[in-house]
């Protein structure tokens, strides 16, 4: 974040949906077992078990890469990537007043991971490939005490502190498996390599038991080797058979003495510590990342699948707690007339959601392809929506039912898609550079005509409130005013960018588009000429534009993770949003100027306070 948007007023955050799997060991439980503790793009989440209620910490200004929290809850810590030879700070929050207690920069491009000292003395932190380092702070001082290179080998990818020992602790990774004791006095660590014999193992995760007696390591061949903590040899390997496909991603010691492990299948098993047979197991959906425990008849699970789950100890009984988009968050839209209710679209689904939670209502999933874009009909009674696999599909809102089937609609998929207002016709575009119209009939559709202006993929459509023209921009640099009424072109204009999308404004004389050129552009629609240009980002495409209802405010987001809001007039911010750890999707504020919804590229839908409520009414 630079220092101009420091100087801005920040906008709030409401509510946040997504879980990012894809951090090792990201699902947390604090020991009062009122919070879970997880990452989403560049902030960390308190969300309140009991009614979903969350909490923010804003801190990091890129994808938080790996999380931990102290053994007596009193400290979280997170570490994340940055730009190639820039620092990777690491940021220590206290949980009681939920403030930033330190920031500690020493690593370069990416915190692998972390772990605490079990009387919060210490923070050990593991630098990324390019990094290599492992280096100890002390967390009273908020200093570094000593630092050296993890591994003379391979690459290192984990570590877990000893539970009785401040100054033990083990790091692992590919090909390398060593016990650590610093030397407080002479300010150095000291590492012993484990003695594992003619075992070759990647090892992917660490559990030292709670007497400190034996290490517990899953590798990436799918079982789990035990190590004695004082000596470094190795002393058992299992299971002998059935080991865990695509390998044991996390483990998690119980004080029964039993052991829950998590593999990249998405088995989730309790075994023993002896033989690491497995007792109890069942299977989720995608690869297990994360286990949290604590004290309670449940414990929850993170997968790859950005789902997180809460699980009986005693039968093993699986209850989804939150689901999410795992992939891009590639468009969302908003029926007619209400701001409770909008839907998104990504790899392989569909999903309708509430505002108040927010909750999921619906879900709909159409396997190994993607939706590309969609829009709600104005009387809310369906779904469109356009495919990697060149088919427009409609969809019913209240069960998911498929209404209808278009095939073929366009080569190279279907890129951009919008209803008329009376909806009889839907008008998409396609990534062969066509727009098509379409007429819904009572039984099927029929092609009206097959527009060919653009020469490439048309990235968004709009349609004027009269039914009788639209605009569609590309990402060829072409912006294409057409009759809807004869099917021809009225105004084409050009300008050096690729084109990512278009909005009306209210009183639909002038348009606004933006792309990979970091300019906003206002268009005439009189005569087709631009009449103003905004300098729209530091960096990267703008991917999105949405103007509110009244016409005074829009709102805009793209590559720089950014979510802006300008006056439409003067062209100037008046808030920013920080929070997306990638690039944002789509942006577009709720018909009654309430709450602005944001998307982005790592799969997360952030819900904003839009700071400009509507004006009254004019008596």
């Amino acid at each position: 974040m630079t220092e101009g948007t420091q100087a801005i007023s920040q906008l709030e955050l409401e509510a946040a949906i997504g879980f990012n799997g894809h951090v090792p060991f990201g699902l947390m439980v604090h020991p009062d077992r009122e919070y879970l503790v997880y990452p989403l793009g560049c902030t960390v989440i308190l969300r309140r078990i009991a009614d979903g209620n969350q909490e923010f910490l804003h801190g990091h200004t890129n994808n938080i890469s790996c999380i931990s929290m102290s053994q007596s809850g009193s400290y979280i810590a997170s570490g994340q990537v940055n730009s190639m030879g820039f620092e990777a700070p690491v940021i220590i929050w206290r949980y009681a007043d939920r403030t930033l207690y330190a920031q500690l920069q020493l690593h370069k491009t990416k915190v692998e991971a972390l772990a605490f000292s079990p009387n919060d003395k210490y923070l050990v932190s593991l630098g990324g490939q390019d990094d290599g380092r492992v280096i100890v702070w002390n967390i009273e001082n908020k200093r570094a005490i000593c630092g050296t290179l993890a591994s003379a080998g391979g690459h290192c990818a984990t570590v877990q502190y000893s539970n009785t020992d401040d100054n033990i602790f083990v790091t692992a990774g590919s090909e390398t498996l060593q016990i650590w004791k610093l030397d407080l006095a002479n300010k150095k660590v000291r590492p012993t390599e484990c003695r594992i014999g003619l075992l070759k193992r990647n090892v992917k995760c660490v559990e030292i038991s709670e007497d400190g007696e034996f290490i517990f390591c899953g590798t990436t061949s799918g079982d789990i080797i035990k190590i004695n903590l004082k000596t470094g040899i190795l002393k058992e390997c299992g299971p002998a058979k059935g080991k865990y496909s695509l390998g044991v991603s996390v483990l998690k010691l119980l004080k029964s003495g039993d052991l829950l492990v998590g593999s990249g299948s998405g088995t989730l098993a309790l075994c023993s510590t002896s033989t690491f047979k497995a007792l109890k197991k069942t299977q989720l959906e995608k690869g297990v990342t994360s286990i949290a425990v604590g004290e309670g008849q449940h414990f929850f699970v993170g997968t790859q699948a950005a789902q997180m789950y809460r699980i009986s100890y005693e039968n093993f009984e699986v209850k989804l707690m939150s689901t999410s988009h795992s992939h891009a968050v590639n468009d969302v839209a908003i029926p007619f007339g209400t701001s409770q209710i909008f839907a998104t679209c990504s790899y392989e689904d569909i999903r309708l959601w509430h505002i108040e939670g927010p909750k999921e209502l619906l879900h709909i999933t159409v396997p190994n392809v993607t939706c590309n874009c969609l829009d709600f009909m104005r009387d809310g009674h369906s779904i469109i929506s356009g495919w990697s696999d060149h088919k427009i599909c409609v969809f019913g809102p209240e069960n998911g039912h498929l209404m209808l089937t278009i095939t073929d609609a366009h080569k190279m998929g279907v890129t951009a898609i919008t209803g008329t207002r009376d909806c009889k016709r839907i008008v998409s575009g396609g990534g062969n550079g066509q727009v098509r119209v379409w007429d819904l009939l009572p039984r099927g559709s029929r092609l009206v005509e097959s527009m060919k202006e653009h020469k490439g993929a048309v990235s968004c459509i709009q349609i004027k409130s009269d039914d009788k023209e639209c605009v569609s921009v590309s990402c060829d640099g072409s912006c294409v005013v057409w009759d809807l009424v004869r099917c021809v072109s009225l105004k084409l204009m050009i300008a050096n960018t690729m084109f990512r999308t278009v909005c009306y404004h209210p009183e639909e004389f002038q348009i606004i588009t933006s792309g990979t050129d970091k300019t906003i552009t206002y268009w005439e629609l009189f005569d087709g000429s631009a009449i103003g240009k905004l300098e729209g980002s530091q960096f990267g495409a703008i991917n999105s534009l949405h103007i509110t209802q009244e016409g005074q405010h829009f709102v805009s987001g793209g590559e720089e993770k950014l979510v802006k809001v300008w006056e439409y007039v003067k062209g100037v911010v008046t808030h920013v949003g920080v929070g997306h750890g990638g690039s944002v999707t789509k942006v577009k504020v709720l018909p009654n100027s309430s709450i602005l919804i944001s998307t982005s590229a790592d799969g997360a839908i952030l819900q904003w306070k839009f700071p400009h409520p509507p004006p009254p009414p004019s008596s």
